[in-house]
C-alpha cells in the first residue's frame, strides 16, 4: 500500500506517493555532529558479522568499514544502536544504504566530529521502503 509523505522545503511543499512502512522507533533521541544530522561522525570497523533483523538495520561483515552518521540515545534497557552506511569490500550492493547496527560490534577507527547535538528522532528515522 502506498503512503503519502509530505516534504516541506523552504518555499516548496511536495506530496509524494511512497511505498514503505513506518517501523517502531528504536529510541526517541539521537546524537549527531550537527542539529540536522548530516555530517559524518566517525569511521568504524566491524569486529563481527551482523545480519539485519528487519529493514531498519544494515547487514555488516567482519572487517567492513562503516561511516557513522548518528548514535541513538540508549533508553529503557534497549541496546545501543548507531546509524551508518557500509563502505568497502564485500557488499557493493549495500554501499550507501543507511541503517542501524549495534554499536557493540564496531570499533571506531577515526572520529571526524564529536556527536554532541541531541536531536529528537522522527518517524522518517525508522521508515522502511
Amino acid at each position: 500500500m502506498a503512503r503519502l509523505l509530505l516534504l516541506s522545503l523552504p518555499g516548496l511543499v511536495a506530496i509524494c506517493a511512497v511505498h514503505g512502512i513506518f517501523m517502531d522507533r528504536l529510541a526517541s533521541k539521537k546524537l549527531c555532529a550537527d542539529d540536522e544530522c548530516v555530517y559524518t561522525i566517525s569511521l568504524a570497523r566491524a569486529q563481527e558479522d551482523f545480519n539485519a533483523p528487519d529493514c531498519r538495520f544494515i547487514n555488516v561483515k567482519e572487517g567492513q568499514q562503516i561511516y557513522v552518521y548518528s548514535k541513538l540515545v540508549k533508553e529503557n534497557g534497549a541496546g545501543e544502536f548507531w546509524a551508518g552506511s557500509v563502505y568497502g569490500d564485500g557488499q557493493e550492493g549495500e554501499m550507501g544504504t543507511v541503517g542501524y547496527f549495534p554499536s557493540s560490534l564496531v570499533e571506531e577507527q577515526h572520529v571526524y566530529q564529536e556527536a554532541t547535538e541531541e536531536v529528537p528522532t522522527t518517524d522518517i528515522d525508522f521508515f522502511c521502503e
